[in-house]
């Protein structure tokens, strides 16, 4: 594909990242037509370039993209890396909704639609927003796991990460690393940037060359635009912002060492009012969540499934850790339901009443209220993290209510739109 023809089509997001040539170029449109200058001639730092010699000058260019980064975005929307073309990162992290699955029809938003247009997968995508955070998988001294990525920790940092879905096969489905680099090399603009963002030998072997796709995705996944750090927290800890008082209630019990659980997994700095804090510890536990019965059987796969969790680690072998999952961050939570690793609550609120069930004695708080039923059993009882859990005070209304608030001003300000429109639902909800 010619440098002029992948600009006419190709996404705005694109266009912006191409290289320096581009980047000092100004497109003049006029009554005769579409005239190309070159911004170095506009400074009277020499003649105007004719179209043609322009034309070779960015045709020079080797790499359509300013650098890693640049190139991930472009692979992180690149739908032909997956075997129908049907499928990219964003299918699954879509960045106008909070770098989750937009696809909230599908299995109830729970499980991701494959690139077959048939599988389903067993777990609810994590959002990839603030990821950049976690440290890469390891043991602490004491031999508490921690770490990684994917909800069982399984790819080691970023970069493993975005190898896994293009060659599982109810994701992006492609056979192997070589179909998956063969699928690159169709595009002139990768060829040419691969070589000149990593090294002109880069396609000579196969497992270089996927190195290097993951490692731009990892590259796009670590730039600001995936942690802006711009939430009505972020801007009340700068000043910036006043809480209301059901906001600041919400923010004291959830820093709380004494009325709540919540920072016991979800507070990563000492302070509670440092900022970069992403809300998580990066640790595993069992929660005691239940299967996601309803959602299984209205989609033909097996209600009795039993996710091992942590054990399905490669680097994990003891039963101890079956059924423990990654604490999620809580950053733009309120925007990014359903929850738990199956999706099995859709409502944020539901979330702090089930924690609160196990302090609370009151009947209502052993109910659902999503299904007016019983809590449902654990998926794995026998590994449930009850010294944690049970920590703190039964919550009331107010306090429930509180603490929902709270968690809503972690959303990034560009979310916060989607909170609005939730809001305007739930109004009409309650008038019918």
């Amino acid at each position: 594909m010619s440098v002029l023809s992948r600009v006419s089509s190709m996404p705005l997001r694109g266009f912006l990242h191409l290289g320096c040539a581009f980047a000092t170029t100004m497109l003049m449109i006029g009554a005769g037509g579409v005239g190309i200058t070159s911004a170095k001639a506009q400074n009277g730092l020499g003649a105007p370039n004719s179209s043609a010699a322009l034309l070779a000058e960015l045709a020079s260019n080797t790499s359509s993209f300013a650098d890693k980064a640049a190139l991930g975005e472009a692979l992180y929307f690149d739908t032909n890396l997956s075997k129908n073309r049907t499928q990219a990162c964003a299918s699954c992290h879509e960045p106008t909704t909070g770098f989750r699955d937009p696809r909230s029809e599908i299995a109830h938003g729970a499980y991701s639609l494959g690139d077959d247009g048939a599988s389903l997968g067993d777990r609810n995508a994590p959002m990839a927003a603030y990821a950049k955070f976690a440290p890469d998988f390891h043991f602490k001294e004491d031999g508490t796991p921690v770490g990684g990525q994917f909800w069982d920790g399984r790819a080691k940092d970023l970069a493993e990460q975005a190898g896994g879905p293009p060659l599982n096969p109810v994701e992006m489905g492609m056979p192997d690393k070589a179909t998956v680099v063969a699928r690159l090399q169709e595009d002139e603009d990768y060829v040419e940037s691969f070589k000149s963002l990593f090294g002109d030998d880069v396609w000579s072997d196969t497992d270089r060359a996927y190195a290097a796709m993951t490692d731009a995705i990892a590259a796009f996944e670590r730039t600001d635009q995936f942690a802006p750090f711009d939430s009505k927290y972020d801007r009340f800890l700068r000043g910036e912002y006043k809480m209301t008082p059901q906001e600041e209630l919400g923010r004291v019990l959830f820093f709380s060492q004494q009325f709540t659980n919540c920072n016991v997994c979800h507070q990563l700095k000492s302070s509670p009012t440092a900022e970069g804090e992403t809300f998580t510890n990066y640790e595993y536990h069992n929660i005691g969540v239940p299967r996601n019965v309803a959602v299984r059987l209205e989609n033909a796969k097996d209600p009795d499934f039993t996710d091992n969790g942590l054990l399905d680690n490669p680097a994990i072998d003891d039963p101890a850790h079956k059924g423990k999952y990654k604490t999620p961050s809580l950053r733009n939570v309120a925007v990014t339901g359903p929850y738990m690793h199956n999706g099995v609550f859709s409502d944020l609120r539901t979330v702090i009443k089930f924690y609160n069930k196990y302090n609370s004695r009151a009947k209502s708080a052993q109910l659902n209220p999503e299904t007016k039923q019983p809590w449902g059993d654990a998926e794995v009882p026998e590994t449930i993290s009850l010294k944690e859990l049970e920590q703190g005070d039964a919550l009331d209304t107010k306090r429930i209510d509180a603490l929902v608030a709270f968690l809503k001003t972690l959303t990034d300000a560009r979310y916060e739109p989607l909170l609005a429109e939730q809001e305007e639902v739930a109004a009409r909800a309650k008038k019918k």
